[in-house]
């Protein structure tokens, strides 16, 4: 489990195409100081498996599922990623529940740039936007946001300079992809109560 409080931007170093999956070599010093093979960290926002951790970088296969699901299957070497390590259990939960399970992808439909804030929409696909509310939380590329507006095809969040600067969400532009992973809450609601009303309306 994450919080979605990034520790340090990193930068992958090597991409290995395989069979319906990839080997990415990933740069972090701070996320790698105490690493361990089979320990969790989210790669921005994706949960993913260490594999042979040495000074500074470590290792993570990426099956075709995820890659299909996220934004990693455009990663290249030097492409910058927001990394967190897996939380430990009485940390300080600073943002909220995320669990590195990326339900899509987003992108970027416009930043209006304010004069201590930036407001960024991003078009939603796949019908994502019915586990959004406003003021709920969502996780973008790792990073735990407040919705500040939500429609039936996008929302809106406001990030302050520290998120500006200390993420890669400061450097996506109109256009970019990010990955989404909505709050399990909803999903677990939608789930439990949706056969008990799909025939409500008709009903009626």
């Amino acid at each position: 489990m994450f919080t979605g409080i990034v520790e340090e931007v990193g930068e992958i170093v090597d991409v290995v195409a395989q069979e319906d999956a990839a080997r990415l070599r990933v740069r972090g010093p701070v996320v790698t100081s105490d690493a361990r093979p089979g320990d969790s960290i989210a790669v921005n926002g994706v949960c993913l498996t260490v594999v042979d951790p040495t000074t500074g970088e470590f290792a993570v296969d990426v099956m075709g599922e995820t890659l299909q699901r996220s934004s990693l299957a455009g990663a290249t070497a030097g492409t910058r990623v927001n990394l967190e390590r897996a939380v430990a259990a009485g940390d300080r939960l600073g943002g909220h529940i995320v669990q590195g399970h990326v339900d899509g992808t987003a992108t970027v439909a416009e930043r209006v740039e304010h004069e201590q804030w930036t407001t960024v929409r991003f078009h939603v696909l796949h019908g994502l936007t019915r586990y959004v509310v406003e003021k709920g939380s969502i996780a973008v590329d790792g990073v735990s946001l407040t919705v500040t507006e939500v429609d039936d095809e996008s929302f809106a969040v406001g990030l302050i300079p520290t998120t500006l600067r200390e993420t890669t969400l400061g450097e996506r532009t109109v256009g970019s992809t990010v990955n989404l992973e909505v709050d399990v809450v909803a999903k677990y609601v939608e789930r439990l109560v949706g056969p008990h009303t799909a025939g409500q309306s008709q009903g009626k």
